[in-house]
């Protein structure tokens, strides 16, 4: 389990996260949505024990990630934004950095490099930024930590790779580990992200199932807009509206609407799913 009590970070006079806190459970591959600037980079970072808090605690299974213990190295992988494009074969890559993953499989990222259909033989600085996304996008799901952060995953890939990377992440992910995933493409990883989390500078906004969230919130496709609506927005056919649920009808989630209304609401949100409200 992840913990995070009243967290601080700051860069100089910027502070970038202040008393942020919530807890991750196992099996779940969350979702981390947030403003540019928010610093859901700086999370990752934080969590992976790459930067110290400046203030607060995050405990990883009892562990202090800034420790950067062998046993707490091991069972978690980083995945940035940004990857280097070293002179060296996919696969020679993976065998080589892979030693430090007590976990790591050769077979499997073998195996998910052709899911992606990457070519592990190739040189991976002279692969396309695409192509050498998926190829770690592969070794970090190779390396079957219990822990996984990943840093806009999906940038660089074309639209059939990032079918192949949803497909990848629902076949390839073990029920007892937990992921993060950062982005800023909600609608394209809404069918396998669960929970979601909204970061807000100063606060988690929100920190909810799917499931809870559908309780309390009703999204609502029709061609008439509600004066009660927290948000709403013309889409082809009529309109996408988000409304508070009162009558305990299900709905299927959207994602941009969904973060679009908590924007719009900050506190009232904070208060439905803190249960000081009905």
């Amino acid at each position: 389990m992840i913990k995070i009590r009243d967290l601080r970070f700051s860069y100089g006079n910027n502070v970038v996260l202040k008393d942020i806190s919530m807890e991750l459970q196992e099996g779940r591959i969350y979702g981390l949505l947030g403003e540019n600037g928010v610093g859901k980079t700086t999370l990752l970072t934080l969590l992976a024990g790459l930067k110290e808090p400046g203030a607060g605690s995050i405990e990883i299974d009892g562990q202090k990630p800034f420790d950067r213990t062998p046993s707490f190295l091991s069972q978690i992988y980083y995945l940035p934004d940004e990857v280097p494009a070293i002179r060296m074969k996919a696969i020679d890559f993976a065998m080589d950095r892979g030693q430090f993953w007590v976990n790591f499989d050769p077979d499997k990222f073998k195996e998910i490099a052709g899911v992606l259909e990457t070519d592990t033989s190739m040189r991976m600085d002279q692969m396309s930024y695409g192509q050498l996304r998926k190829t770690y996008i592969s070794f970090a799901l190779a390396c079957n930590t219990r822990y996984l952060f990943m840093d806009e995953p999906t940038n660089g890939l074309d639209i059939p790779s990032k079918s192949q990377f949803r497909k990848a992440m629902s076949k390839y992910t073990s029920d007892e580990s937990t992921l993060l995933i950062s982005t800023h493409q909600a609608r394209e990883l809404e069918a396998i992200i669960d929970p979601i989390i909204i970061l807000d500078r100063k606060d988690v906004l929100l920190n909810a199932t799917l499931s809870e969230i559908t309780k309390k919130i009703y999204f609502d496709y029709s061609t008439a807009t509600s004066p009660e609506a927290l948000y709403s927005e013309l889409i082809p056919g009529g309109c996408i509206q988000v409304l508070v649920n009162k009558s305990g009808e299900e709905s299927k989630v959207n994602l941009e609407a969904l973060f679009n209304a908590v924007h719009r609401h900050k506190e009232l949100i904070k208060k439905m799913f803190n249960d000081e409200i009905a």
